[in-house]
């Protein structure tokens, strides 16, 4: 079993909408942050539940679109916690076991996403940040980043892409 896969019968299941860059940081340092740093949506996730990663940017502010979801893992504590950056600067975190997986671009998996309603505004579930999606998208969005880590032309979440 692989760290991604919750084992409580109770598992929610999350999307995160995070730029890849601040997904990569995440992934370094076995975290996830949401809401600008703000503890209110990282204190209804629970310890085993499930979380992707969807980055429409490579980095804030970038211009091109990136599309991609990212990151895969299991929310490994039980509250969040508060970390100091610099004064003045103190986001709330959760601990992430982060699976091993290649980034994959989302277009293709739209039509399997019952919480994608409609095809045409596909990405206003995403401007939510984080938020809770039924156990089957979890699993497809699982599936498609599993599948695309036995890729050789699939990129990592450690900064590269998958060309498709």
């Amino acid at each position: 079993m692989s760290p991604a896969t919750p084992t409580r019968p109770d598992t929610r299941y999350w999307v995160n909408t995070i730029s890849r860059d601040h997904v990569l940081l995440g992934v370094a340092g076995g975290f996830t942050q949401a809401g600008h740093g703000r503890d209110t949506r990282l204190r209804r996730l629970r310890r085993g539940d499930g979380i992707a990663f969807y980055s429409p940017r490579a980095e804030i502010g970038a211009a091109k679109p990136l599309q991609h979801l990212t990151a895969l893992g299991v929310i490994a504590d039980d509250e969040p916690y508060r970390v100091r950056l610099q004064p003045g600067s103190e986001p709330w975190r959760r601990r992430v076991e982060f699976e091993q997986v290649r980034a994959v671009p989302i277009r293709p998996l739209l039509p399997m996403l019952g919480f994608v309603t409609d095809e045409q505004r596909w990405g206003l579930p995403f401007r939510q940040g984080l938020f809770e999606v039924p156990a089957g998208d979890f699993g497809v969005i699982a599936g498609a980043l599993r599948d695309a880590a036995g890729m050789d032309d699939a990129f990592s979440a450690s900064g590269r892409t998958a060309e498709r």
